[in-house]
């Protein structure tokens, strides 16, 4: 049986760049969500703060080798960069990887998820305003845009199934709709490059019952943690009883009762309970979250996965292993983790103040107990 290999998805988003100082404030990153959230109800666990790491810099080299040192060590064996191409050579926080490139630095493995996307304020309260609009212009962009991948596929460090780099497209909809021979065409570039193709993979944002075969994709991502939660996400109203009685009393004497934002939860223990990795017509890697809640970068449009735990993340490791486990035609056994370090979005690996090292030892411990197992 092939080892498993758990890839976490990366945000490179710690370091300013021009575009977040002009939408945003100057010196803006994630970081600038993550500290100043509050909490929105009573026992809302805001904000959340890193531990070991620190509020880092991704610019600076050593942080990356600490990262990159401490997911090796929890058995993480590579980072998917999420990459900003939005077409006419218009990119976005791509220093991260062109330092990685460049440095030959940290010696560890990692490919690219196309993210695909037009950015909007839509999260952040600027719903009608485009910061960047992801287009599919022609064919010499797209050469643009290969010929720039071209040296991190070439890198030795670049994850390859078979000879072909693995490249995952986030958004294949947008992509079919935008150019819906995209794919075949930056294939053709990669076998005329030396490999023997590319290993293209969809996200884990649309349904598994889509045909992705068709579509000219290789494998996708499980979407069994979407579909097993979004059917529990409800609207509830968090007042504690001090404040209930307050509003009693305010309406008792006339005086309008302020209604109370509401948050959307769902506790995840339903959600693990419920996840189930099912196939679609390509090979399904599944996907596990670790964590969730979106608030520091949503507000009161954040969704919130409460009641997460170390304990409950090894059980969605272990139901994602047992899938692997039947999967012996597949060319690779990998496992999706989203994300080591989407602070904003409450949805990391690394260690924070509350948990340590909790997730990642939930990790390592499962994949020690199938290593042996096999």
């Amino acid at each position: 049986m092939k080892k498993i290999k758990p890839l976490a998805f990366y945000l490179p988003q710690y370091h300013p760049v021009p575009e977040n100082d002009e939408w945003w404030g100057k010196g803006f990153t994630e970081w600038t969500n993550v500290s100043k959230a509050q909490p929105l109800f009573e026992g809302h666990e805001q904000p959340i703060f890193p531990a070991d790491l620190g509020y880092y810099d991704l610019r600076v080299p050593e942080v990356r080798e600490q990262q990159a040192q401490m997911a090796k060590d929890y058995g993480v064996h590579g980072f998917i960069f999420y990459h900003y191409w939005f077409g006419s050579g218009k990119q976005l926080l791509e220093r991260v990887a062109n330092d990685v490139l460049k440095s030959g630095k940290p010696d560890f493995p990692f490919c690219f998820c196309w993210a695909n996307e037009t950015w909007s304020g839509i999260w952040h309260g600027l719903s009608e305003k485009i910061l960047a609009e992801q287009t599919y212009p022609d064919e010499q962009d797209l050469i643009a845009h290969f010929e720039y991948l071209l040296p991190f596929f070439k890198d030795e460090r670049y994850i390859k199934v078979d000879n072909k780099p693995l490249f995952i497209i986030y958004d294949p909809n947008h992509l079919n709709e935008g150019d819906p021979h995209y794919i075949s065409k930056f294939r053709a570039l990669a076998i005329e490059n030396g490999f023997d193709g590319l290993y293209v993979m969809a996200s884990n944002k649309l349904s598994d019952d889509l045909d992705f075969q068709s579509m000219g994709y290789d494998s996708k991502i499980s979407n069994a943690f979407h579909k097993a939660w979004v059917p529990h996400i409800n609207k509830k109203e968090y007042i504690s009883h001090s404040q209930y009685y307050k509003n009693r009393i305010k309406g008792l004497i006339g005086i309008k009762k302020k209604e109370q934002p509401k948050v959307r939860i769902q506790d995840a223990q339903q959600v693990v309970n419920d996840l189930k990795f099912e196939e679609s017509n390509v090979p399904t890697y599944p996907c596990i979250l670790p964590n969730w809640d979106n608030t520091p970068r949503s507000g009161y449009r954040g969704i919130i996965l409460a009641n997460n735990s170390p304990e409950l993340f090894e059980k969605q490791v272990e139901k994602a292993a047992k899938y692997l486990e039947d999967k012996k035609d597949y060319p690779e056994q990998f496992l999706i983790v989203k994300s080591w370090n989407e602070w904003a979005e409450g949805n990391i690996l690394e260690p924070d103040r509350k948990n340590g090292f909790g997730y990642l030892n939930a990790l390592k411990k499962i994949l020690n107990k199938h290593s042996r197992n096999e």
